[in-house]
């Protein structure tokens, strides 16, 4: 961690899986930071002062009053701030390029496919208004395929790139929503010794438990939040 990091850093977040990979970071990492929350049930996300430093209307994303050069800087896309905060403190994000480019590989795995196809899981599963027997297939079909893709991966690594890194970061939060996705772990034994070796690191519970009171327990529920979360446009 940067000795001279004396002012925290702003992590603009609501407890979701891409939020999750964040807090659990600034957690491994221990740097000091400050949590602005964003309600996405409510529509912060469109706020103007927060689509300034996140023009996509996604959480997360961080402002970091001591950035490069000691200026500030904001990074949105969970992705680049996981690489900003590893290049930062020199944890997590390996230095030496060939070691770097097998986390980036899996990183952008997360980013592209495994997200984003279990989100599409959890929506159709989950929180459709008509049950689309086509698209639930379809979503718990690839989930299960990414699922085995990582348990290849996994064969004989403790994690996802033989050292910790964000790459596990990135990936813990949506994989412990295995259940909810249709899967079976029995079928994945090494995504399941992962995902207990990953539970059992106290900053990524504390990662996990960030914000844990701000949640509705009953998850997405109301006519509202779910045209505001599944039915935007462009603005």
């Amino acid at each position: 961690m940067p000795a001279n990091q004396t002012k925290p850093i702003e992590l603009y977040y609501w407890p979701t899986p891409n939020g999750w990979k964040i807090s659990i970071m600034l957690e491994e990492c221990g740097l000091p930071y400050n949590l602005v929350p964003v309600n996405i049930g409510k529509g912060d996300q469109f706020k103007p002062e927060f689509l300034a430093i996140s023009p996509n209307n996604r959480m997360p994303a961080i402002v970091d009053p001591e950035g490069p050069d000691g200026r500030p800087i904001s990074v949105f896309e969970s992705g680049a701030i996981l690489q900003y905060l590893g290049r930062k403190t020199g944890m997590f994000y390996p230095a030496e390029e060939r070691a770097r480019v097998g986390v980036d590989e899996w990183l952008f795995w997360q980013m592209g496919g495994f997200g984003p196809m279990l989100g599409q899981t959890h929506h159709f599963r989950l929180y459709a208004p008509e049950k689309i027997p086509y698209a639930v297939e379809r979503y718990t079909n690839e989930a299960n395929r990414l699922y085995g893709v990582l348990n290849k991966r996994l064969e004989g690594r403790d994690y996802i790139c033989g050292a910790y890194s964000i790459a596990d970061m990135a990936c813990i939060g949506w994989a412990k929503g295995w259940e909810k996705q249709g899967q079976d772990l029995k079928q994945f034994p090494n995504v399941a010794r992962w995902l207990e070796t990953m539970l059992a690191r106290p900053a990524v519970l504390r990662g996990i438990k960030v914000g844990e009171s701000l949640r509705n327990p009953a998850g997405i529920s109301t006519p509202e939040e779910k045209a505001i979360l599944f039915g935007q446009k462009a603005r």
